[in-house]
């Protein structure tokens, strides 16, 4: 089974809340997806979100400031709550407006990977991999999410989420 947390730079001024019309909106930037990717607009990680968070939250045993921060990344933002007219099967939506985009950008760029690593490993499930493979991934994932978010935090933009199954 698949499933990827997706997240999409967007004007501000361009969302509507309203759970249907992000819905579609985030439906229609998947089926773009590697188009937008390309463009530095989307990012997604596929089923580690949660371990990549996690690994997120090591900063708080490296920097008494880090003010949690550190849960910009991933889960930052608020809900966007379904109507009572929204298809049940439409996905979990968030919105991390421009100020916590920016916040979540400034927080990556000064965060030290391999601090962070130090850190989380002895945390992170990762049976079975081996470890150089794994350290990779989760360095790619982080490099992926300090261009997308310092590219947003850049434009002004806000970062709509969405879970897709």
């Amino acid at each position: 089974m698949s499933i990827h947390m997706h997240m999409r730079a967007v004007a501000e001024s361009e969302i509507r809340d309203d759970h249907t019309w992000l819905a579609a909106f985030m439906g229609e930037a998947w089926e773009n997806h590697p188009a937008e990717y390309a463009a530095g607009i989307a990012v997604s990680i596929d089923k580690i979100w949660g371990d990549v968070n996690d690994f997120y939250a090591a900063a708080d045993a490296l920097d008494a400031d880090a003010d949690e921060l550190w849960t910009l990344p991933i889960y930052g933002g608020r809900p966007v709550a379904h109507s009572a007219d929204a298809d049940p099967s439409n996905p979990p939506l968030g919105i991390l407006e421009p100020p916590g985009v920016s916040q979540a950008a400034g927080f990556l760029a000064r965060v030290s990977f391999d601090e962070l690593w130090n850190v989380a490993n002895a945390k992170l499930v990762w049976s079975g991999q081996d470890e150089a493979q794994f350290r990779q991934e989760f360095l790619d994932h982080h490099r992926s999410l300090q261009g997308f978010y310092g590219r947003a935090a850049t434009a002004g933009h806000a970062v709509v989420r969405a879970v897709w199954a």
